[in-house]
């Protein structure tokens, strides 16, 4: 169940943002995990660690290692501290579920597994963990049933069931499964690019620079570009005036709650710099738009480079954000 499926995927995550400076040592280190040299390969890490004691890539590899060599109390301290300094990252979160998951600590692991997929919704690896986690404490649930009642049959062969799911060992094709869901985009938007074709009118991709006044993919893109530029100045209030007031937040989370955390990830790092590259737009009817990119961001604690989506809707006499999505 929780092993070695979650933990590659996320280290695959962690190291597709890695900082350019210590990306080969980082990299050297993981091939080493994977080889097996854990000893080798927390002295990469070390040598890393000691010329950038926070770099989060550094540390959440030592996580793993320190996992791999079964000293689950240092690598519990490590993710925690990750959780803490990086609460927008959710392999932590999914890494600490790992390790209560193999303790039997399974209220730990789902508490830690919900918490990962509020901060990344679209967290494939977390959902597959929580349902593992779900069936367990089902197991559970179900045997202290049965000794209560010996003679339920229904609670009988719902166990029976429930411990041939949890009980079946984790395949090399359900590893590479997991891999590639976690390390590649979601299908959903490489399956939309006829929709524009059909929708937008000629011509169908104007430049940028100088776009036909009527079409809307012009004011979309000046509506993302001007998002982006709001979050590169540490404009709080500039930034969040780009969401719409339905905007749809991770989990359902209270709205205050929400712009609350949002502002201290702007205005927490000393800089940032957001570009984006290979925009894509897509209309989804007349006022509604899906948009996706590849956004670099970079501040003086955290570099990544990922793939974007933003759903907007046309509101407020131009168009703002309804939906965000990573992965």
């Amino acid at each position: 169940m929780l092993s070695l499926t979650a933990r590659l995927g996320s280290l695959l995550l962690a190291l597709a943002c890695a900082a350019p400076a210590y990306a080969d040592e980082v990299q050297e280190a993981a091939k080493l995990l994977k080889a097996g040299q854990h000893k080798q390969a927390l002295q990469r890490v070390e040598k890393v660690l000691a010329a950038k004691p926070r770099d989060p890539q550094a540390r959440f590899l030592k996580g793993l290692i320190l996992t791999e060599q079964g000293k689950s109390k240092e690598a519990i301290e490590i993710f925690t501290q990750l959780t803490k300094d990086y609460p927008e990252l959710p392999e932590p979160y999914n890494n600490l579920a790992v390790i209560y998951a193999s303790q039997g600590q399974y209220d730990k692991a789902r508490a830690a597994l919900e918490q990962s997929i509020r901060t990344h919704p679209s967290y494939a690896t977390a959902y597959e963990n929580l349902g593992d986690v779900y069936a367990k404490l089902a197991s559970q649930a179900y045997d202290k049933a049965l000794q209560i009642d010996s003679s339920n049959t229904a609670a009988k062969n719902k166990l029976s069931l429930v411990r041939e799911l949890v009980g079946r060992p984790t395949t090399p094709t359900a590893v590479a499964a997991a891999l590639k869901e976690t390390a590649k985009p979601a299908p959903k938007e490489e399956a939309k690019p006829p929709v524009v074709a059909a929708v937008k009118p000629a011509p169908e991709k104007p430049k940028p620079a100088a776009p036909p006044a009527a079409d809307p993919s012009a004011e979309i893109l000046k509506a993302v570009n001007g998002w982006a530029q709001a979050w590169s100045k540490k404009d709080a209030d500039a930034y969040l005036s780009y969401y719409a007031k339905d905007f749809k937040t991770p989990g359902g989370e209270p709205r205050d709650a929400w712009e609350k955390t949002r502002r201290a990830r702007v205005s927490a790092p000393k800089s940032i710099s957001v570009s984006l590259a290979s925009h894509k737009v897509t209309m989804d009817g007349a006022d509604r738009a899906r948009v996706t990119f590849r956004q670099n961001y970079r501040s003086d604690v955290l570099k990544s480079n990922s793939q974007k989506t933003l759903i907007l809707v046309r509101a407020d006499g131009g168009w703002k954000i309804l939906e965000e999505r990573s992965g």
